[in-house]
């Protein structure tokens, strides 16, 4: 099975002026929960409906990480290792 890694992303919010980057129009969305997601039927760089956890994928971002690029490395990126489903790194675990 291959594995997506999706962000969970928080309400959007109002940037900062000067140095901010995000989507154009100031408003910025951080990322809450990192978690895994099997691929859709068929496609190698889309998430299927449901995380690992059992959430929908519907209003989650799929990131450019791909676990099985990384041997060795944790399945999610290690800049969010402070925000990984607890449930989602348990399954991947196994």
């Amino acid at each position: 099975m291959s594995e997506i890694v999706v962000y969970e992303l928080g309400r959007p919010g109002a940037t900062r002026s000067t140095g901010a980057t995000g989507p154009a129009g100031g408003v910025e969305r951080r990322v809450r929960k990192v978690h895994a997601a099997p691929a859709a039927p068929g496609s190698r760089t889309a998430a299927g409906p449901r995380t690992l956890c059992g959430r929908d994928t519907f209003a989650m971002e799929t990131t450019d990480w791909k676990p099985a690029e990384h041997p060795g490395a944790p399945w999610y990126p290690e800049e969010h290792a402070s925000l990984v489903c607890p449930d989602c790194d348990a399954v991947m675990e196994t």
